[in-house]
This record gives C-alpha cells, structure tokens and sequence, in this order.
C-alpha cells in the first residue's frame, strides 16, 4: 500500500538547500534534535541534517559512495534534494548522530541543555519527546516515497512514537509550503493513522 509519492522536481541538493533556507526557513523556525528558535539570519552552527540518513539511502541503492549515487542514480538526487526529509539542526548533534537509528536510550545519557540522548555503544539517538512523531512520520515518509526499508524493531519504535507524538502545526506548516516547493506532501502528516495500516509492508527482519 503506497500513499506518499517521491518529489520530482528538485535534482540538485544545492538547489533544495537554497529552497530550505530561503521559502522554508526563510523567516527562522526551531531547530530538531534541540528545539531551538533561530532567526532569518542562519547561526554558524546550524546546518541541515537528513532525518532518514543518506548513508542507508546510499546503502539500498548499491552505490560505492554518496558522491557516486549523486553521480549515477536520479533517484538518489531526488531523494537527497527531498525537503520532506530536510531540518534545520545543530552542527554538533547532527554529527553525532551521524547515521544512527532512532531508539530510546535513557535520560542518563542525555546531552546536557538538550532533550538529545546518544548511546554510541549501540549506535542509538533519542530525540525530544515533542520531536518524536515528527521524527517518524519523516522516516515513514522516506519509507513508503522511494521503497526504502526499516528494520522491523525500528519501526515498531517509530510507530509507537507517532501514537504518541501527534502532527504539530510547525509540521503542518513545513508540509504546506513544501508541497508548494516540490509539489508533494508527506501523506502522514495529513494522515498519520494510517501508518498503523501501511508499517508493516517495507520491513527487514
């Protein structure tokens, strides 16, 4: 069961950084992993953070490399210039994320400042608690758009926090002005109970 369709539009990740930071955030916003408000001006520490890693991207396409999807698979490109999958995030968290999966690691290992936690024996994050449905309806997104996979206790977690977690209306807001931009919305945010219908059908075990 397919709801979500891959944007077209945009080929080039330049292009949609240009798009993210001008229309998107162009009047400032919140930042993910830390919940911090930023102006029109873009802070030296910010930069744009995929939600559902390039790298696994990279990884289901078979490519060598990101520079080398970018240069052969279209698919890629559009993927990568996917704006559904583009928040504004702190330097910092970004790269200790780096491309690890979403899971609940506890508050003693919480950043201090931030409700962030990273457990990099288990190669764990943790999100805020108010970023946790956004999270997962963007990780669906990405799974149902361009038939992606989740590991089956991944996204049994992502679905428990999309219950939880319901669409906020920074998400509403951010799903309109993109499918101005690209011309799609993410389904689940309009919809986000039909995910319990649709969670099952792209998993690995």
């Amino acid at each position: 069961m397919k709801l979500n369709t891959g944007q077209t539009k945009i080929s080039k990740y330049n292009d949609a950084l240009r798009l993210f930071w001008g229309k998107l955030y162009g009047d400032g916003g919140m930042t993910v992993y830390s919940q911090q408000r930023f102006g029109d001006v873009k802070p030296e520490w910010m930069n744009a953070e995929h939600v559902f890693p390039m790298a696994w991207v990279v990884k289901t396409l078979k490519c060598k490399d990101r520079k080398s999807c970018r240069h052969h698979s279209q698919k890629f490109r559009y993927i990568e210039s996917d704006l559904h999958n583009i928040y504004p995030a702190r330097r910092d968290l970004n790269t200790a994320r780096g491309n690890y999966s979403f899971g609940e690691v506890g508050d003693e290992r919480r950043w201090l400042k931030f409700e962030f936690a990273i457990d990099y024996e288990r190669k764990l994050v943790e999100p805020p608690h108010v970023n946790k449905g956004e999270v997962a309806r963007c990780m669906f997104y990405l799974v149902d758009a361009y038939d992606m996979r989740l590991f089956k206790k991944q996204a049994k977690l992502l679905r428990q926090w999309n219950e939880q977690d319901p669409p906020s209306k920074e998400e509403m807001r951010r799903n309109n002005i993109i499918e101005k931009l690209q011309d799609t919305r993410n389904y689940f945010i309009d919809h986000p109970e039909i995910i319990n219908k649709v969670w099952k059908d792209r998993l690995l075990k």
